[in-house]
Order: structure tokens, then sequence, then C-alpha cells
């Protein structure tokens, strides 16, 4: 076989794992790769992003929305800096990406050469794993590496460094993928006395709880859940990443935990007798206090990362592997129920939150719009099959209390980083893995401004994505807690915005705003009903706050509903 570049045989890599579509930069050091994908465009679209950090969260969003791995390419120095917030992002919310960046000559390294960063150590803690290639021999067998770390067990982003000598040399190239790696272990081996054991409890139960996470999504586990929800009749409530996995309207979904969740989960955590925690973390914004939080149940915890078990939460009984199987077991020994007192509590809360919050925030009286009822007719339009990708702030929160979820991975958005900025690119990467499927994004005038630039992106690859910017003239989360807990001292928060229409528009996107209640319907159909990429700008009340919502360091016994 002829020899080939390390250039070349980066794109072939790519190629052998089936990778079909990367969004980047290109720059000085990473030029070869990308002299080679000049030459293998039939075979892997290169979208050019604006901005490297939108080339990571295209690559998240294409992740979340199809389940494959994600890749993003940029060069040395700023352009892999660029790449930090997306891995961190990654990192913290499961997500399986591939970061590839052009580094200085192996010659330069350490010697502060023009656009050198030592990429590496800044990014070790926010990847699962890392590696800088400095001969290109190593190259087949780092990507293999890569792809299986990044995918296998809990995923996560590896970063690939790639110096620019290792880039042109030449060497006989040959590729295998990997199913394995010593010493690593993805997927826990089930204990079936544990199984047993979780079972046990679950069929002693006389108000128990399922809490549900981003790992029955991850584990393709979604049909798994409802088997157990239904035979077991217990009510299961979720957390914003896990969200979509059961449909909103399924009988037992009781709603979304956390901050601004709703108001019987958060209320019946601390009242529950079994709490049977699957695939998600006891991250902060679900526990509250944790010193209040479930002390008087018996928790079960299914976690296929072993170092998420007794983290921030002690748990009874902790049931390691992936969902989709541990479910399978665990289903063969618990027993047909039904918790019908137990869910009327539920749906009493339930009650009490729609007659106090919801209501007012989905049918208002008052003049101004709310963020609910713009959910509220996007659901109307979209039936509940569109995915929705999310910024962060308060619209994130409305977006994922009252959109409606038919498909599973179809609630996209920024979790444990909440990064401002993220919604635009995650929702052209979901929109370029998913063509025929909706995509609507939902963003805050602040975080929307973070990264607007990729509007150029969506232009220039015609993504069919609906954004609608929720706009309030403020940071709006941040001013809510101002008012609430620092006396409406309005600090920083009040935005001076631009004509974002004329923004739009000179991306040649088709762009309207929308402040009146009676124009807001018809809006709606007609971005829903464009077949190209849609802007509209919805204007929203100045002050309006999210509720329910637990404060910082409260129990989610003392979630407020005012």
């Amino acid at each position: 076989m002829p020899k080939i570049s390390g250039s070349e045989a980066v794109i072939k890599c790519l190629i052998n794992e089936g990778i079909e579509i990367i969004y980047g930069y290109p720059g000085g050091a990473i030029m070869p790769v990308y002299d080679e994908l000049f030459k293998y465009q039939d075979k892997i679209h290169h979208v050019l992003t604006r901005h490297e950090q939108g080339a990571s969260h295209a690559a998240q969003g294409f992740a979340r929305i199809s389940g494959k791995v994600g890749v993003a390419i940029a060069t040395s120095g700023p352009g892999a800096t660029n790449l930090v917030t997306g891995l961190a992002d990654a990192q913290i919310d499961s997500t399986p990406m591939i970061c590839i960046t052009g580094q200085v000559s192996s010659k330069l390294l350490g010697s502060d050469a023009f656009q050198e960063t030592d990429i590496i150590g800044i990014s070790t803690p926010i990847t699962k794993w890392n590696y800088q290639i400095t001969n290109a021999s190593e190259i087949p067998e780092i990507f293999a590496k890569a792809f299986y770390i990044a995918k296998s067990g809990r995923p996560g982003p590896v970063l690939i460094d790639i110096t620019k000598d290792a880039q042109f040399e030449l060497f006989d190239f040959s590729y295998s993928k990997i199913n394995g790696i010593r010493s690593y272990n993805p997927i826990p081996d089930i204990n079936n006395n544990k199984i047993k054991e979780a079972a046990k409890l679950i069929n002693q139960a006389k108000k128990p709880l399922i809490v549900w996470g981003q790992g029955i999504i991850l584990g393709n586990a979604e049909k798994e859940l409802i088997n157990l929800v239904d035979k077991t009749g217990i009510p299961a409530a979720w957390t914003i990443l896990g969200a979509s996995a059961i449909p909103t309207e399924h009988p037992l979904n009781v709603g979304m935990l956390g901050m601004h969740g709703n108001y019987a989960p958060n209320i019946k955590t601390n009242e529950c007798d079994v709490l049977i925690a699957i695939g998600m973390r006891f991250d902060d914004r679900v526990t509250g206090d944790v010193t209040r939080y479930a002390k008087q149940a018996q928790i079960i915890h299914f976690e296929i990362d072993p170092a998420e078990v007794n983290k921030n939460i002690e748990v009874d009984i902790a049931v390691l592997g992936n969902a989709k199987q541990t479910l399978k077991e665990v289903i063969k020994y618990v027993h047909v129920n039904s918790h019908k007192n137990w869910l009327k509590e539920f749906s009493d809360l339930y009650q009490v939150e729609f007659n106090k919050v919801i209501n007012a925030e989905i049918n208002p009286t008052k003049k101004g719009l709310t963020m609910g009822e713009v959910i509220k007719q996007i659901n109307e339009f979209t039936k509940g099959n569109a995915a929705i990708v999310s910024d962060v702030g308060q619209h994130q929160m409305v977006a994922c209390r009252y959109a409606n979820f038919k498909i599973s991975k179809s609630n996209i958005t920024s979790g444990g980083l909440g990064t401002m900025g993220f919604a635009l690119p995650a929702a052209l990467g979901a929109k370029m893995a998913a063509p025929n499927r909706e995509v609507v994004a939902i963003i805050g005038d602040g975080g929307y401004q973070m990264t607007i630039q990729e509007l150029g992106t969506v232009f220039q690859t015609k993504a069919a994505v609906k954004i609608v910017v929720l706009n309030n003239d403020f940071l709006g989360m941040v001013r809510q807690w101002q008012q609430l807990f620092f006396e409406k001292r309005y600090a920083s928060t009040e935005m001076v915005n631009p004509d974002f229409v004329k923004i739009a528009e000179g991306y040649y996107i088709k762009a309207k705003r929308v402040n009146k209640r009676d124009e807001l319907a018809s809006a709606i159909e007609e971005m829903i009903k464009s077949k190209e990429p849609y802007f509209l700008e919805v204007v929203v009340e100045k002050e309006a706050n999210v509720f329910p919502m637990i404060p910082t360091g409260s129990s989610v016994s003392e979630i407020r509903l005012s």
C-alpha cells in the first residue's frame, strides 16, 4: 500500500468511523487536514461555523439528537481554546464528541511559538480523555480509541491534538475499530443480587417515586423505563436532561424536578418512602439542600458510572450497569401494582400549581405576552413532535416546563454547565443530524447575542432551523434573583438590544417581530410551515418571574409558588 500523510489519515479515520458531517474553522496549524478535507468533500461535509465555540455546540446538538458522536475541528492556540466551553459543556452533560485541534510542530512545543497553547493541559479536567499526537503512525490507534471512549459507557468528549509535522509525515495506514481497552471498563457487570434487592424494596413500597435523568436516553432505555412505570404504577419525574424519555402526556409522568420544576414531584420527594433514581446524578439543582433531601426514603440508584454513586446523596442500594439492561432485569421481579391514592396526592398538588402558576402563564389575561403562552402555541403547531433546543435562563425553564414531547431526544439544552449561547449552534447541529424533524430554538435575548454570528452558518447551510428569541430586554434569570434576593438592585442586567429582525434579514433569513397577542399564533404558524430558516422575535413581559422556585440552599420541600 502507498504511504499516506497524517492529515489524510485523519480523514480516513473519520470515514472509517462513519462520520459524514464535521463542524469547524480552519487555521494555520490544522491547514494540512483541511487540504485533505477539500479532496474528500464527497464523503465528509465540513460546516464552516463563524466561531470555534459554535462548532463545538453544533457538534453537541448533532450528537444529542442522533445519539452518534459529534465532531468539531479547529486550529491551535485561540482556535483550540475557543472549543473549551463546548468541551466543558459536553463533559458535564455526557455528550459524545471528538474535538480535533492542530498544534505547532513538535520541535516547537514548549517554546511559546506563534499560536501555541497547551490545549492538553487546559482540557484535561473537561474531557473524558485527551491525547497529543506527535507521530503520524499514532493516528489510527488514537482515533480508534477516541471514538470508543467517547461513545462507550457514560459518554463524553475527547480531544485529539495533532502537531503540524505529524500531519505532513508519511506512513503506512491501516485502520481497525476497537471494542475494548485494557483496564477501561465502561459498563459495570450487573449484580443480580442488587437487582433482586431493588425489586424487593420496590414491591414493599407504599409511596414510591421514580426520578429519571439523561441516562435513560443515553442508554436507549426509554422502552424499559415505560415498561417499569406501567407495570409498577409508580409516578415518575424527570430532570431537564431526561425530559422526553417518556411522553409528556403519559399518565404516570408527574413532571420536572428541580429548582424551577413542578410543585408535586419536588414536594413528594421528601414524602416518598422509596426513591428510585435512574440515570441521574443528584445534581444540586435537583436536590436543593442535600442535608434535607429525601431523608425519610430508602434510595435505589441505577447508575452506569460508579463514581456517581454516593457522591452527592448516600443511597441504600446501588444497581450498576447500563439502564437498558438493569431495568430489563428488575422488571422480571417487580409486581404489577397501582398506587392510586399516592398518585392522587400528585394530581392534587398539580392542581394547586395550575391554579396559582400554570394557568396564568399559558392562558394569560394581562396585556403583556408570557413565555409560557409562546411555548403553548409552539406545541399547538408542532403537536409535540418538534425537537426543542433551549439556551440558558428563564426561557429555558419555561421551555422545559411547558413543551410537549412525544419523541425521545427532543429536549436539547445545556444542563450542568448552563452555557449561554448554546442554543443557536446546537439547533443547527440538531437540524443537520435530523433534517426531517422540526427543530425549534428557544433563546433569550442575552444568550442569543453570545453566538449570534452563527446566523451566518445557518444562512450558508440553509438548515431550516426555527429561531425564537423571547425578548424581555433583561438577563432575565439574574434579574429575577436580583428582584427576589437583592432588593431589586438590577446591577448590569438590563439589555439595550439591537434590531434583531434587521440582523436576521441581513443574513437573508426571513424574520418577524411580535409584541401583540393577536399576532402570535399566526406568526408561529407561518414559522413552523416555513421550509427555510426563520427568525421570530417575541417581545414578552419585561419583569416576569419563573415559578415555582426553590431558593438556593433551601430544601425541595420549601419550593415557592410565588
